[in-house]
C-alpha cells in the first residue's frame, strides 16, 4: 500500500468536530484581529513552555525576525548560526540588515556544534540562533557555557514540546533561550489552517518589544514609539491550534512509538543510520531521519515502492546561491555538507498504522535486494 509522508487528513478526521467548533465560534464572534483565541493560546505556550511570556504572530519566520530586532540585532551586526536547517533561519538574519555566521553541526544531532559556535565570535558578534533540528532540542546549556552574554535564540519550529535534561531538570524547548520561536506551519506537530507562529521569553523588555514589533511598532493605536511589522497571529488559526494543543503530548508520544519501531527494524541494517536522541533528551520526532550513503537511490527505489520521503535539506544554507556574498567555500561546514547528501526522512506521523510502518520497514529493508 502507498504512505505518504504525512496524512493530515487522517489527524483531521479525528478531531474534525472539535477544531471546526472552535473556528466556527471566531467566525460567529467576528473577532478575527488578535480575538481572545490569541491570547488563550499565548498563555496556553507560555504555559507548555514554562515561560513568563508569549507573543503570537503571523508565522514562524516572523517569529525569529522579531526576535532579532527585540534584542537589538541589525545592520553590520553578526549572528552565528548552523548551515544545516530551513531558510528562514539565515534569511530572518538577512532581513534585518545583519551578516549570517555559519558553523558547523554535530554529525550525530544536526544540530549546531558549541566549540564551533565559540571559534566563531567576532566583536561584532550580536546574537546566536540554535536550532531544535529534527525534533530535538539544542545542546543549548553548552552553547550558552560558550558564548557568555551574548543572547541566544531558539529556534524551536520543530521541537514544541520538547524537553531536555539541563542539571538534572527537565527544561522545555523555548525555555532556556533570551527568546525561542515556534511555527505552527500545517506540517508541524502542532500545526494551524495555514501560516502561525509565536515567540517566548522570560524577560519583560523583551516581551514589550515583541509585542510592539507585531503591531507596527505600537503597544497604543495610532502612536507608534518604533517602526515594527504588521504580523499579527490570526485569531482563527490561534483557535484551531488552541483546539489541538491537547492532543500533541499523545501524538508526540505516537511518533517516538514509531520511531522505536523503526530503529529496532533496522538495528541489523549496516548501510543505514537511524537517528541519534541525545540521552539529555526527549524528542518530538518532527521527522525521523536516517543516514544512507547511497541516499538518491534508496529515495528512488522507496518512490518506485509508494513510500513518501523527503530530504531535509539538500543543500546547506552556506552553499545556497542566494548567501554566496558570504564567501564560504566547499568543504568550510563538512558534517553539514556530508549530511546533506545522506539524510533521508520517513514517514513518522502519529496516524500511522502498524501495517503503514511494516510497508515502510519493509520497502527500507529490500533496497540492497533490489
Amino acid at each position: 500500500m502507498p504512505v505518504p509522508l504525512l496524512d493530515l487528513k487522517a489527524q483531521h478526521a479525528t478531531i474534525r468536530d472539535d477544531v471546526v467548533a472552535a473556528a466556527m465560534a471566531v467566525i460567529d464572534a467576528q473577532a478575527f484581529i488578535l480575538g481572545d483565541p490569541v491570547g488563550e493560546l499565548e498563555c496556553d505556550v507560555a504555559g507548555l513552555s514554562h515561560t513568563k511570556y508569549a507573543v503570537g504572530c503571523a508565522n514562524g519566520t516572523d517569529a525569529i525576525l522579531l526576535a532579532l530586532r527585540a534584542l537589538g540585532v541589525g545592520r553590520d551586526d553578526e549572528v552565528i548560526t548552523t548551515p544545516f536547517t530551513f531558510f528562514a533561519t539565515a534569511g530572518a538574519i538577512h532581513n534585518v540588515g545583519a551578516r549570517p555566521v555559519f558553523v558547523d553541526i554535530d554529525p550525530r544531532t544536526y544540530n549546531i556544534d558549541p566549540a564551533a559556535v565559540a571559534a566563531a565570535i567576532t566583536p561584532r558578534t550580536k546574537a546566536v540562533i540554535v536550532v531544535d533540528l529534527f525534533g530535538q532540542m539544542a545542546a543549548i546549556e553548552q552553547v550558552r557555557a560558550q558564548v557568555g552574554a551574548l543572547p541566544i535564540i531558539e529556534d524551536a519550529a520543530q521541537s514544541i514540546g520538547a524537553r531536555r535534561q539541563i542539571d538534572e531538570q527537565w527544561v522545555m524547548a523555548g525555555e532556556a533561550a533570551d527568546i525561542g520561536t515556534f511555527s505552527f506551519f500545517p506540517s508541524k506537530n502542532l500545526g494551524g489552517w495555514g501560516d502561525g507562529g509565536l515567540a517566548v521569553t522570560q524577560q519583560d523588555a523583551h516581551f514589550e518589544a515583541l509585542m510592539k514589533l507585531r503591531t507596527h511598532g505600537s503597544r497604543r493605536t495610532y502612536y507608534h514609539e518604533i517602526v515594527g511589522y504588521n504580523s499579527r497571529l490570526d485569531a482563527l488559526q490561534a483557535a484551531v491550534l488552541r483546539a489541538k494543543l491537547p492532543h500533541l503530548a499523545g501524538w508526540s508520544a505516537k511518533r517516538r512509538e514509531n520511531a522505536a519501531y523503526y530503529t529496532a527494524a533496522f538495528a541489523d541494517l549496516e548501510w543505514l543510520t537511524p537517528p541519534y536522541i541525545d540521552p539529555a533528551n526527549e524528542s518530538i520526532f518532527n521527522q525521523y531521519t536516517i543516514r544512507v550513503a547511497e541516499r538518491d537511490a534508496l529515495q528512488a527505489h522507496l518512490k518506485a515502492a509508494g513510500i513518501g520521503t523527503s530530504v531535509y535539506y539538500p543543500l546547506p544554507l552556506h552553499r545556497q546561491p542566494c548567501f554566496a556574498y558570504l564567501g564560504y567555500a566547499e568543504g568550510t561546514c563538512p558534517e553539514s555538507e556530508r549530511a546533506s547528501r545522506e539524510v533521508l526522512s520517513l514517514p513518522i506521523f502519529p496516524e500511522l498504522t502498524r501495517a503503514q510502518l511494516d510497508e515502510v520497514v519493509q520497502a527500507v529493508r529490500s533496497f540492497h535486494g533490489r
